[in-house]
């Protein structure tokens, strides 16, 4: 009778949760950081699922990843910021102990100096060429990250006489995978994407534009030499090299004020432009809530040219700030090198963090406190199917989070079905928000998509006959001694590239 009650506590809770809603135009590539919504419309409704909103930010007692709903109170497990906690000591905390620590979230503990060692990783990110690929017969634009942040900082600084945006730049972070590259120094931490912040000021919707019109021009200026720039339009370039364009902008004193332009169309690899002027949620979990404040090295960079100065050494670099957007430094970095999973609100975040949930399990991260486990995983799945209410838009949303954040190869594929499999089982365990019939839904739809996947990962395995011939039905699957028949589902054409096969028969020639 107690669960009973406490279930219905949850659901009254998560009802008075509103979706958010934002402006998005450009194409429909994909892209992994930030928003999984790919479509061509100018006004729809926001789609967020790596950067959400979040309230009470300056508050010092924060959750973390122990959120459990008792009436009117929040109560939650916090940790040292001081020291390492290891397994034994949290194993030998009760309970009621875990639940009156309390995580202070002093402004000083997020900031830490990078070291000499990683200082060395973040240079050669930035030293590294990146490709923006271009649809048709545009050419790639092979340009290093370096350069690129000069040339979109130039664009935004410069005079509107000029062709600039007349704007400030408050300064300019590395984020997501490449800054946890950085920081996870002596390991192994591979990433796909590149994310840049730029912060500017974004209080009138003209500043949005000039954002826009920024980025163009400088795409136009990275033109290979050669290509002919007569016929060349802005709408042109925003089609070729733009996978998406994201725009959020509330009215309200504490909403957000933020943009992403993704550049690139080839899965896993591209690179994210946000341009913030607020934004209250800026992480998931605590793996990926690092920033590396870029200002210091693009100086030194710039006097280094100069004035031929030496390279960095270990007796000449640059001193660059990290900062972790959970709270404490030290602590998100501990959970970065042990693989810990670890959050503050997940109720706060679009999604709820379920898909990310489930693919850092996929990748071996573990729950940095098993013991309360269970109850972030309800709060997930009830705002994830709070956000994504009916089973066309679960499935809309799990074909894009399989296309942006897995890859193409046998490995991948594996993973995918992994990963599937596993959403599957912590849908069934932890979900309360949901009737029968509709959760009979979207586990279906699940296991549809697992098959799928495993019909793929046969064929590439050739396991499977590959023919031309159309089939007559779907044929058998046998695995772990299971025979399986894949449901083909009447799926619309593939809509990250136009290629109008299934985005299932995309994935896997690509």
């Amino acid at each position: 009778m107690m669960m009973k009650t406490k279930q219905s506590a949850e659901i009254d809770l998560y009802q008075n949760l509103q979706p958010f809603s934002y402006d998005d135009s450009g194409n429909s590539c994909g892209s992994s950081v930030v928003s999984d919504f790919t479509g061509n419309e100018d006004e729809c409704v926001l789609q967020v699922s790596d950067i959400e909103s979040e309230s009470n930010e300056e508050r010092s007692d924060v959750l973390q990843c122990t959120s459990s709903y008792r009436g009117d109170e929040e109560e939650g497990v916090v940790n040292d910021n001081d020291s390492d906690l290891e397994d034994e000591e949290e194993n030998n905390l009760s309970s009621s102990q875990k639940e009156e620590v309390v995580y202070e979230d002093d402004s000083q503990s997020r900031l830490a100096v990078l070291s000499y060692e990683q200082i060395c990783r973040l240079n050669d990110v930035m030293e590294e060429t990146v490709s923006i690929v271009g649809r048709g017969n545009f050419p790639t634009l092979e340009v290093r990250l370096r350069d690129l942040v000069d040339i979109v900082r130039a664009k935004l600084e410069s005079e509107p006489n000029c062709g600039g945006a007349g704007m400030r730049v408050r300064d300019i972070r590395l984020n997501g995978g490449a800054a946890s590259h950085v920081l996870a120094a002596g390991q192994e931490q591979p990433y796909n994407d590149v994310d840049l912040i730029f912060g500017v000021e974004l209080s009138s919707p003209r500043n949005f534009d000039k954002v826009k019109a920024a980025v163009l021009s400088s795409l136009y200026d990275m033109l290979p030499d050669g290509v002919s720039r007569k016929r060349i339009s802005t709408c042109s370039l925003k089609e070729a090299y733009v996978s998406k364009m994201v725009k959020v902008n509330n009215p309200t004193d504490s909403g957000d004020r933020w943009s992403l332009i993704s550049l690139g169309c080839q899965r896993g690899r591209g690179v994210e432009l946000k341009f913030v002027d607020r934004m209250r949620r800026q992480f998931e979990f605590s793996v990926d809530s690092f920033q590396i404040v870029l200002d210091s090295l693009l100086l030194f960079y710039k006097c280094a040219d100069q004035t031929q100065a030496p390279p960095i050494s270990e007796n000449f670099y640059p001193t660059v700030v990290g900062e972790s957007m959970f709270g404490d430094f030290r602590e998100a970095l501990r959970h970065l090198q042990k693989r810990l999973i670890s959050t503050r609100r997940p109720e706060e975040i679009r999604g709820g963090g379920l898909l990310k949930y489930c693919t850092l399990l996929v990748k071996n991260y573990r729950p940095a406190h098993p013991d309360y486990i269970k109850s972030l995983e309800r709060y997930m799945s009830s705002r994830f199917f709070i956000d994504f209410p009916d089973v066309e838009q679960q499935r809309s949303k799990l074909e894009t989070y399989l296309w942006n954040h897995f890859g193409n190869g046998s490995d991948e594929t594996e993973l995918r079905h992994r990963f599937l499999l596993l959403l599957h089982d912590v849908v069934a365990q932890s979900t309360v928000c949901l009737m029968g019939h509709e959760l009979r839904q979207t586990l279906q739809l699940i296991k549809n998509l697992a098959w799928q996947v495993l019909y793929q990962e046969q064929q590439q395995q050739n396991l499977l006959p590959q023919t031309t011939a159309t089939p007559t039905g779907p044929p058998l699957v046998i695995a772990n001694g299971y025979l399986y028949a894949p449901i083909t589902l009447a799926t619309s054409p593939c809509q990250f590239c136009g290629c109008g096969s299934t985005w299932m028969a995309c994935c896997s020639s690509t």
